[in-house]
């Protein structure tokens, strides 16, 4: 990876369930909604990120690679809207922006 570049694998996206327990299909029409993905690989001068991390991202603005038959997104650091990491201080909830 070079410079300021996060390799992500997105979680699966199917089916999901309302907070009320409604069930909505996976080819239900959503607004602009943000995606969750685990980083997989960083470039050398991304500072927030770490391997491991999940990180929320807007779909819209990706760029999709396959690497050994896996699908995976290439992003810069500065697409990132939040980042939930494990790395916690007493006090802190694990979720930054």
């Amino acid at each position: 990876m070079l410079h300021d570049r996060v390799l992500v694998s997105v979680e699966a996206e199917g089916e999901r369930k309302s907070s009320a327990g409604i069930l909505i299909p996976a080819t239900a029409q959503m607004g602009r909604r943000l995606a969750w993905a685990k980083v997989v690989a960083i470039g050398a001068n991304v500072r927030t990120v770490e391997v491991g991390d999940r990180v929320l991202f807007d779909p819209e603005d990706r760029a999709e690679v396959e690497v050994r038959g896996d699908d995976y997104i290439l992003l810069r650091e500065r697409d990132l809207h939040a980042v939930a990491s494990n790395r916690l201080e007493d006090g802190q909830t694990g979720l930054y922006l």
